[in-house]
């Protein structure tokens, strides 16, 4: 009763979610080893008591054998239950407890009556080497496989520590031989052997805990960022509702005005109505860039892949970049030469990619410098780089590169703008298609960043 009340009094306050689902998970872990070695348990016992109906009583053998198929089945159906089970309350994990704990007390005590039986009958000048190593064996056997519950595991090894040690006492008792003998030998190293199950035991009971708690530790981190990744999904959602319409519709306005289409733009009023018409334009690719990142991480990119010539491609990007250059003061050369470079791929996604690159380099390069932009084969790969002569990239920064939000001239008042996005987009992109991204750079001279996709055949 003692016994039972410590349990009533440890799952009465078991309300919380976490010790709930800790137990639960002990109770199916149980359940999941008893069940998967039920044929190894079959097979000693069937061996055990075949030795002992030949070698000694049948009857008894036969009686035991009928015992341990009936709590063997009993066993079989509990663990059934409790594997099945998909809803726990306390009340059931209290009553599945309490039904393990009735299974190992009969469970041990149906072993070790067999084991002392054998015993007996072999009378007290006798090893007892069967009987013996039936109840270490149950005993490691329950040292590796029942540390799930520490109390389950404390009933099974004091009952079988009892039976081990009552055979040798009571030779002891029969016989009363003096100290040199061997049977107080016998008792002696079975004291031993018992101290090496105990430590066995105690090993495997904090290695199953350690488990156990690495794997909570890990479910509840991966609850946290589970919760962080829906918030950032709302906050996308909201900011592709709150802010990409409205900044369409800012961006055409301000399109209509500078067309002049709504009068003539007075002179003073020129030069603030670009600007506000470029930083709308720069929002609104940020708004772009997040709602892309959004897709992505939860896989719902779209890409349309076909049969791309890489060279029309780059052609295409580079003239709509030109403007771009020249106002920047940046010289634009393509090494590319006339032939037809045709991958499978997104022409839309892979001109991102190009326009991002294309802006990196343009970003980074030095007053009146040149970008240079080359295709190029390579074995069954296309190769696309894309070569500034810049301020170069510093060693040990590959990881920085292509990460969200980052930038390496991140400090305070950096010279260098833009949201650190399209670099990590492009990789993205390039990752979709089943190729390789990455870059060259030397700290002052310039940086290479180079795509490379699979050819198409």
């Amino acid at each position: 009763m003692g016994l039972l009340n410590m349990f009533r009094g440890r799952f009465s306050i078991s309300n919380n979610a976490a010790d709930l689902l800790t137990v639960e998970r002990r109770l199916k872990d149980y359940a999941n080893v008893g069940r998967h070695l039920l044929m190894q348990r079959v097979v000693i016992y069937l061996l055990a008591i075949t030795l002992s109906g030949v070698y000694y009583d049948l009857d008894i053998a036969i009686f035991f054998l009928i015992l341990i198929a009936m709590y063997e089945a009993f066993d079989t159906y509990v663990f059934h239950l409790i594997i099945q089970r998909k809803t726990w309350r306390p009340r059931n994990i209290w009553n599945a407890v309490v039904i393990l704990h009735i299974g190992t007390l009969v469970s041990s005590i149906i072993i070790s009556a067999f084991s002392i039986s054998i015993a007996l009958q072999q009378g007290v000048n006798n090893s007892h080497f069967l009987p013996m190593f039936m109840l270490v064996s149950a005993s490691i056997f329950a040292a590796m496989n029942n540390h799930h519950f520490l109390s389950v595991l404390a009933l099974r090894l004091i009952i079988y520590v009892f039976s081990i040690l009552f055979i040798p006492a009571y030779d002891l008792w029969v016989v009363q031989p003096p100290l040199s003998s061997e049977l107080w030998l016998n008792l002696f190293t079975i004291i031993f052997v018992l101290g090496f199950i105990m430590e066995l035991g105690r090993n495997f009971l904090a290695g199953y805990t350690r488990t156990l708690r690495a794997r909570e530790k890990l479910e509840k981190e991966h609850k946290i960022t589970k919760a962080a990744l829906e918030a950032k999904t709302r906050f996308l959602a909201t900011v592709n509702h709150e802010l990409r319409t409205p900044l369409t519709s800012i961006k055409g306005a301000f399109d209509l005005i500078n067309a002049g289409s709504l009068g003539p733009v007075p002179q003073k009023m020129e030069r603030l109505l670009e600007i506000a018409s470029r930083n709308t334009c720069r929002l609104k690719e940020l708004v772009d860039d997040l709602l892309f990142l959004q897709a992505s991480d939860i896989g719902k990119i779209k890409f349309n892949f076909q049969k791309l010539d890489m060279h029309d491609l780059v052609e295409e990007a580079v003239e709509r970049f030109q403007p771009h250059a020249t106002q920047m003061n940046i010289a634009l050369n393509v090494q590319c030469a006339a032939d037809e470079f045709w991958v499978c791929a997104d022409k839309k996604r892979i001109d991102q990619v190009l326009m991002n690159l294309l802006s990196n380099a343009a970003k980074f390069s030095k007053p009146n410098g040149t970008i240079t932009v080359a295709l190029e084969e390579n074995a069954d790969l296309i190769r696309l780089s894309v070569r500034d002569d810049g301020i170069g990239i510093q060693d040990g920064s590959e990881e920085l590169v292509f990460a969200e939000f980052i930038q390496l001239d991140s400090r305070d008042g950096r010279e260098y703008g833009g949201s650190g996005l399209g670099l990590s987009i492009s990789k993205k992109i390039v990752e979709a298609h089943q190729g390789n991204i990455g870059f060259n750079s030397e700290l002052g001279v310039g940086t290479e960043f180079f795509v490379e996709l699979e050819r198409y055949h």
